[in-house]
């Protein structure tokens, strides 16, 4: 059986990005990150808000290789990096000061990949 790839450009792009990121910067999150993306539609990972919460504590920066869902609050500020949100997911890290960003800009902001966790 065929092995199904992405199909989504944008996700491919990332997927892309990260490969050659980690080569780049001999970071190996980048590259888990990567194969997590790499997952077809109905494997990959959906994480809610309250488990972001109970993960990470004031100020890290987490990585979840997939959609972030609103159930769930936050209650402090943290940095998250997601291939997507559900709006209400944004506007709640938002209004705990927190910020939603997404692979490329934090690829960019931290290249080496260092103390980012990922939840899934």
């Amino acid at each position: 059986m065929k092995k199904a790839n992405p199909t989504n450009p944008e996700l491919v792009d990332t997927i892309r990005l990260l490969k050659k990121s980690s080569k780049e910067n001999d970071a190996r999150i980048w590259t888990k990150l990567a194969e997590y993306l790499s997952r077809t539609k109905r494997t990959r990972i959906a994480v809610n808000l309250s488990k972001i919460n109970r993960c990470a504590k004031t100020g890290e920066t987490v990585a979840v290789p997939g959609k972030v869902l609103a159930a769930g609050e936050v209650d402090h500020s943290i940095t998250v990096t997601a291939f997507a949100f559900s709006e209400k997911a944004m506007a709640k890290i938002e209004k705990a000061k927190g910020k939603c960003l997404t692979f490329t800009e934090l690829v960019k902001k931290n290249p080496k990949g260092s103390n980012v966790k990922i939840i899934g």
